[in-house]
């Protein structure tokens, strides 16, 4: 259940222009909330489920709207609720696997305010941002709290993530609108870091908006960008004691056809050494595209062995959205 004290406000709340630069309400009138059936059979339902809900804004008028990509992955049926409840058909037009945004298109009219692009690269920590999302257009004012490096277990790696606290219960597709009222970001997950007095802090990670600009056109007309594929194992990863550990394997995928095994380390992509889980991940993005076999050195039981993984495009393993 959600603490709704920690939801600083809403838009039936009607808070005061005067205490932001920009019209809020305007603002957040362009934030919506997703709702998505995904097949059974399809690859994701097993871990992200087939019910998925989270939040979206409207990027353009004609209705796209920008959300985080897992929860349209494989979609057959999407539900995009305003403000007021009107509730409006859609269907997936796009999900990049290098940033995790994804993107619907409404089959009705909206009649909603798109939101205007910020520069999310000019967002500092300290800065005063608006998170909004989770339905009514809830929103929590938060602050930047840091810019870095972020690594996903699911061999996923931003150079630079957003963070921001206090975190939004609601983070998945949440808006992260600056203070001049334009997108600086697209929620994608709720992390912890250690407070300066030693706590467990929750925050919001943040997939930055200025990724988007240049992919959006190919996303739009193709469903995808125009470059060749990153190649794809299927090995979930973490860091632990300094090491890489395999922490599970995506089933069927290439690195559980070769022979890794769950309790693995890894210590080399080809002969070069792997010191940390976004090390990993460049060395095996550095050795070519989607189809490129990649040599792994792994220490399994205090002994060393090699492996040869043929690696894959990853969205041949998923249901292709449906160009609009």
């Amino acid at each position: 259940m959600v603490d709704k004290s920690r939801l600083e406000g809403s838009l039936g709340s009607q808070p005061k222009s005067k205490e932001f630069a920009f019209d809020l309400n305007l603002a957040l009138a362009s934030i919506v909330t997703i709702q998505s059936i995904i097949p059974e059979d399809a690859f994701t339902a097993s871990i992200l489920g087939t019910k998925r809900a989270g939040s979206g804004v409207v990027i353009r008028e004609s209705g796209v709207v920008l959300t985080i990509g897992y929860l349209i992955t494989e979609a057959d049926s999407i539900w995009i609720t305003d403000v007021d409840g009107r509730v409006t058909p859609a269907c997936p037009i796009a999900y990049d696997q290098d940033t995790g945004f994804g993107l619907a298109q409404a089959l009705g009219h909206l009649d909603l305010p798109a939101l205007d692009f910020g520069r999310s690269n000019e967002a500092k920590p300290g800065d005063p941002v608006i998170v909004g999302g989770g339905g009514q257009s809830q929103f929590v004012r938060a602050r930047i709290a840091a810019k870095h490096q972020f690594a996903g277990y699911w061999e996923y790696l931003l150079n630079e993530a957003i963070f921001t606290a206090p975190a939004h219960p609601f983070w998945g597709g949440a808006g992260l609108v600056g203070q001049d009222g334009k997108l600086l970001g697209i929620g994608s997950l709720l992390v912890q870091k250690v407070s300066e007095k030693g706590q467990l802090q929750d925050i919001n990670m943040i997939v930055p908006i200025d990724l988007l600009r240049p992919i959006l056109d190919d996303l739009l007309t193709q469903g995808r960008t125009n470059k060749p594929p990153r190649p794809w194992l299927g090995v979930y990863s973490v860091e632990s004691a300094g090491n890489i550990v395999v922490a599970g394997l995506a089933e069927r995928g290439p690195a559980a056809a070769a022979g890794l095994r769950q309790g693995d380390v890894v210590a080399a992509v080809r002969d070069l050494s792997v010191e940390s889980l976004a090390d990993f991940y460049r060395k095996i993005w550095n050795c070519g595209p989607a189809g490129t076999e990649i040599p792994l050195e792994i220490v399994r039981d205090n002994r060393s062995l090699w492996l040869r993984v043929k690696s894959v495009d990853r969205s041949s393993f998923l249901k292709k959205p449906r160009l609009h």
